[in-house]
């Protein structure tokens, strides 16, 4: 296998923006390159500091060499002949340099901006480990599921059970963002919690506080007719995603399933290794990725025969899969190792670079432009399905109000894709073999 995903840093990789979140990392110059510019410049600890690092940055890296018709060298005269009385007028000035670019995706963050991305992408939080919603009935800030291995879960918290107050604060009415605040915060430090729960007086919890691995991949065995599906949703490629996705093919490989849905609508994208790491994990040979960047230096990524499984696959897609998910999805169509049912996707095929810069702050700037493997370019168009079956208002409303119906018969396009998956002779496991992978991924026709 492949190096995992857990074993490198979220500021240490390249990543894949998406529709919702837009998400990049990797410094490309590294420590020592800042520093030089910072000494060169003689601007150490002041806002122009800043200003000039996120020039350079994208001066030296950024997708469009022309900078989309921008005299880019006027733009850092302008810049540094400014003076700044705040690291916020700093931080205005570079966002509207930057909009002279035209590209909604290299973009500056603030720190805390900049620290709630490598906190998406490392997928990983620091706090108890609870879930949470506002209840609409009884308007009550309610636990909706403590995860796996986190201190929440050790001390017996369920679903269902109502937080009542926070380190003594009343949590009547307040916003689940809000509690998430309070409730998060440095590894090892402590926290109280009051609970209510239906049957019980209410009771105080003191629990610590711990990093926790946020799960991003969901699966789960479902018995369709006389067939065993494997269904698996990915909401996005977090550091994280692909020990987990590995996880879950391996544990529904154990459990005989005859055949996969990968479900990735709604997932917005995240780290491209993941997105590569995954693909390795479905099909042994061809392509998976080619990008290319401001000087059409192309490099072409495939598979490295890991594959888990090459049992029948179907991907689900919709308007929201972007990017990473339309890396994978891709791959999969172009080596016709899946069939894909749903909308269009979301068509965004740039890759961004993450920066930390010396304040804290960060940039994420687009360095290359992506392709699938038989070369197709995704950008503003997406990737049309195999299956094209776009979801009614209706159908989106029942779904968004009733969650437990994702991935079951009730969600139509899922249901298109058990059809097809039951209707396909490929589909049907080897006489007296009903656990023999197939021969080839490359079998798969639709």
């Amino acid at each position: 296998m492949n190096q995992s995903a857990k074993s490198y840093s979220p500021l240490q990789v390249a990543l894949i923006g998406g529709a919702i979140a837009t998400t990049a990392t990797m410094s490309v110059f590294g420590s020592a390159w800042t520093r030089g510019v910072r000494a060169a410049l003689s601007l150490q600890d002041s806002p122009k500091q800043i200003v000039d690092q996120v020039w350079q940055l994208v001066n030296h890296e950024y997708v469009d060499g022309k900078f989309n018709q921008q005299n880019w060298q006027a733009t850092r005269q302008s810049l540094l002949s400014k003076d700044y009385s705040s690291r916020e007028e700093a931080y205005a000035a570079i966002r509207e340099a930057l909009q002279t670019l035209g590209d909604p995706y290299t973009r500056f963050m603030d720190p805390k901006q900049f620290e709630a991305l490598t906190s998406q992408t490392s997928g990983e939080v620091s706090g108890v480990g609870i879930r949470m919603e506002v209840n609409e009935a009884t308007k009550r800030l309610t636990v909706v599921e403590a995860i796996e291995n986190s201190p929440a879960l050790k001390a017996g918290i369920k679903a269902g059970d109502e937080i009542l107050a926070i380190d003594g604060k009343p949590t009547l009415k307040m916003k689940v963002d809000d509690a998430s605040k309070l409730i998060r915060g440095k590894a090892g430090t402590p926290i109280k919690l009051r609970l209510g729960r239906k049957g019980q007086n209410a009771f105080d919890l003191k629990l610590t506080r711990a990093n926790i691995e946020v799960p991003t991949v969901r699966y789960t065995l479902r018995q369709e007719g006389n067939r065993r599906i494997g269904y698996i949703r990915l909401r996005e490629f977090s550091a994280h995603a692909a020990d987990q996705m590995q996880r879950a093919i391996r544990d529904l490989s154990n459990q005989k399933v005859d055949s996969y849905v990968l479900d990735l609508r709604g997932n917005p994208g995240g780290l491209l290794q993941a997105s590569i790491e995954i693909a390795r994990m479905w099909y042994n040979d061809g392509g998976i990725v080619k990008t290319v960047d401001r000087v059409g230096s192309a490099e072409e990524t495939k598979a490295n025969r890991t594959a888990l499984t090459n049992r029948p696959l179907a991907v689900l897609v919709d308007g929201n899969s972007a990017s990473a998910s339309e890396i994978l999805t891709g791959a999969l169509k172009d080596n016709k190792r899946a069939v894909v049912v749903g909308g269009q996707t979301f068509g965004k095929a740039l890759v961004q670079s993450v920066h930390e810069l010396a304040d804290g702050s960060g940039l994420a700037v687009t360095i290359a432009h992506y392709y699938t493997p038989l070369g197709t370019d995704i950008n503003h168009k997406g990737i049309t399905p195999d299956i094209k079956l776009d979801l009614t208002e209706a159908q989106e409303r029942q779904l968004a109000s009733n969650p437990d119906l994702i991935g079951t018969k009730s969600d139509p396009q899922y249901a298109r894709a058990i059809a097809i998956l039951s209707n396909n002779n490929f589909a049907q496991p080897p006489a007296n073999q009903p656990n023999q992978p197939m021969s080839r991924a490359g079998d798969l026709r639709f």
